[in-house]
């Protein structure tokens, strides 16, 4: 097999644990958001046991790139997939061991199984990458990756809300473990062992970036995630819930087609800007005009037009414009990494990620129970402008 053959294998491979690991991703989000909206728990508390689950994910890159760069990526990504398993099984128990700090827990263990999972995915597509020639392979690997993986955790929220609906709250967790274990087997067995490890100790000290350009973009990816959480994971789906009396198979089909969508879109950034490989400038352009969107949506729902309407057409331009930008970071980010320390250079830019998604979780549940969703979309709206101001300082080359 040629080494470009090779390559190709290996990230099909990777791609494959990514998929699996993110159909359960989607799902278990879904099944605790409805679940537990349905125990009686208020939009607060609903966002609340996401709280670990995002701190968790600010340790976890930063430690997890170190351990990619010293194990090697394939050892990280399978303890990922072996602690989502576990934090599935957790959720299994009776409803009166199921208190907010058990849950908590449990959502701990997947936070750090997720970014375990995305690093060594995200980091593993750079290491199959050999010079900056190479660049416009890159971007397109990295788009179908992340827009393929994003399609996934919609089907995933679908699938989560499915579940619930036909069959019980554990059955579901046991499907969706038994799943993942499989694919862990399979993917242990094809990777190879030494994919993304540092030729050198890397020392801990090193997981901290001195590379300004990732500096910047890590902090723009910050408030990027955390505009577009502050709506979309709890003060979304309780409003169509409550408001528009949505079933939570209506709720779950829409967020998931949404996603889904984004996926799509996010694949396909590659043609959409038309084989241009991206620059700190593009990443200007799509922060700010990102900000028109939430603004515009909060504009009309306070001026009492259609809420479903609006709602709808409005996250379709939102799920468009983001899903570009988020493609341009997950590019810049490995343009930016050096190879031999990739995956603490993706570790330390997921770091950022996490804490942006820590932050929106938690306002998108405080903000949505004190002044509704049209509060939440200011917070995005003000979130974007940051993101949009952030990335200046990036290479426009």
């Amino acid at each position: 097999m040629s080494s470009s053959d090779k390559d190709l294998k290996n990230y099909a491979t990777i791609t494959l644990g990514y998929w699996a690991f993110t159909l359960t991703d989607g799902a278990i989000r879904m099944l605790v958001v409805l679940y537990f909206h349905l125990l009686g728990y208020s939009p607060f508390e609903v966002a609340m046991l996401f709280l670990f689950y995002e701190f968790f994910g600010i340790i976890t890159n930063l430690v997890g790139g170190w351990l990619g760069a010293k194990l090697g990526l394939n050892i990280t990504m399978h303890i990922g997939m072996a602690l989502q398993i576990v934090a599935l099984l957790m959720l299994t128990v009776s409803d009166s061991m199921l208190s907010v700090a058990y849950v908590m827990l449990a959502q701990a263990l997947s936070g750090i199984a997720k970014d375990l999972n995305k690093m060594s995915a995200k980091a593993g597509v750079k290491s199959l990458v050999s010079s900056a020639k190479e660049n416009p392979k890159l971007f397109k690997w990295v788009a179908v990756l992340t827009g393929s993986k994003n399609t996934l955790k919609g089907v995933g929220f679908f699938l989560g809300a499915f579940l619930l609906d036909v069959s019980s709250f554990r059955t579901a967790l046991f499907i969706l473990a038994g799943g993942l274990f499989l694919v862990l087997v399979s993917t242990f067995v094809l990777l190879p062992k030494e994919i993304g490890k540092s030729k050198n100790k890397p020392k801990f000290t090193h997981v901290f970036s001195n590379t300004k350009e990732i500096n910047w973009l890590s902090a723009a990816r910050f408030f990027l995630f955390g505009a577009r959480d502050i709506w979309f994971v709890v003060a979304l789906p309780v409003f169509l819930y409550e408001k528009l009396n949505w079933s939570f198979s209506q709720v779950g089909s829409f967020i998931a087609l949404w996603i889904i969508a984004y996926g799509f879109v996010q694949a396909l950034s590659p043609k959409i800007l038309k084989q241009h490989t991206p620059t700190g400038f593009t990443a200007q352009i799509l922060a700010f005009g990102l900000t028109l969107i939430p603004a515009g949506i909060a504009l009309a729902l306070a001026q009492e037009l259609n809420p479903t309407t609006t709602l709808i057409s409005g996250l379709f331009v939102f799920g468009v414009v983001f899903a570009i930008n988020s493609a341009v970071h997950s590019y810049l980010i490995l343009a930016y990494a050096d190879h031999d320390k990739v995956a603490m250079n993706v570790g330390f830019y997921y770091m950022a990620n996490a804490g942006g998604r820590l932050t929106g979780t938690v306002l998108s549940g405080l903000v949505y129970q004190q002044v509704g969703l049209v509060g939440c979309l200011w917070f995005s709206t003000a979130f974007l402008m940051i993101a949009g101001v952030l990335s200046l300082p990036l290479k426009q080359k």
